[in-house]
């Protein structure tokens, strides 16, 4: 099957592990050469440098929540010898999430604004320095022009303990990504913006929640695909949304990843005093 990503220059930022690992496998595979962002760990992106050598892949660091950092890796992912030219497709992927319950009643500001600069403004840092290197692509570079924003369910349903996480979701999924549709469709116009919403996901983040059988439970209850996804599985529907050839007239869509998920499970039996 022809995605039409063919040494198409992509983008992944928070590449070296769970679903930004896996992209970047997904994307080699078929055909794409990829700038794979990291910021403190190198080592798990090092088996696909071997792999592929840097006629495909190259490792790019940077701390996104700095203006300079985020602008220094588009200079270098686009710019030099060895660069891919103009970044093509972005599929904006890192997150931090604090694995402690904090109620909104309990959380710091020092938490609250840590999240959203780390999540939601460095985003915006990272879809900013896009579009302005779009700007300056060719017409045909322009022709695959694709951002992909890394939603979650807590975006829609929310998250209690994680409101500072749930709010960053539930800005890139919405206020962002459709306002980002309307703008970058007048300097590139066939360019598309998109949001993938995972649940549960096993990574190497959420590894230690799912060892909990009362995680796992009320992750699935109201899922009836019955599992928790795979990075695969998210990863390889990023692609497909990249791709012009299978989803050149798709935009401004949320596609939620969750086995079919119909909400949070907020009550138990007991909760409800029933036996």
């Amino acid at each position: 099957m022809d995605f039409g990503l063919q040494n198409v220059h992509v983008l992944i930022t928070g590449a070296s592990g769970g679903i930004g690992l896996a992209t970047v496998q997904k994307f080699l595979q078929v055909g794409a050469r990829v700038t794979a962002h990291y910021n403190t760990k190198l080592a798990p992106l090092d088996p696909l440098l071997g792999e592929f050598g840097r006629a495909r892949i190259r490792a790019l660091q940077a701390d996104l929540t700095r203006e300079a950092d985020v602008a220094r890796l588009f200079t270098s992912a686009a710019e030099g010898p060895e660069a891919f030219g103009p970044v093509q497709v972005v599929a904006i992927n890192h997150a931090y999430y604090e694995a402690r319950d904090v109620p909104v009643a309990r959380m710091s500001l020092e938490q609250w604004e840590s999240t959203f600069s780390t999540n939601l403004t460095s985003s915006f840092l990272v879809a900013r320095q896009y579009l302005r290197g779009l700007e300056a692509a060719t017409d045909d570079a322009k022709e695959k022009a694709a951002i992909i924003l890394i939603g979650s369910t807590a975006g829609k349903y929310g998250e209690a303990g994680h409101a500072d996480y749930s709010a960053t979701k539930s800005a890139m999924m919405y206020g962002l990504c459709l306002t980002l549709k309307n703008e970058i469709v007048s300097i590139a116009p066939r360019g598309r913006v998109n949001a993938i919403a995972p649940g549960w996901v096993r990574t190497p983040m959420a590894e230690e929640s799912l060892k909990d059988p009362n995680v796992v439970y009320r992750a699935l209850a109201t899922t009836p695909l019955k599992k928790v996804a795979t990075p695969e599985d998210i990863a390889g529907q990023i692609v497909v949304m990249s791709s012009p050839s299978l989803s050149g007239h798709i935009t401004g869509q949320v596609l939620m990843i969750e086995g079919g998920m119909e909400g949070r499970l907020l009550n138990e039996r007991g909760d409800l005093g029933l036996s």
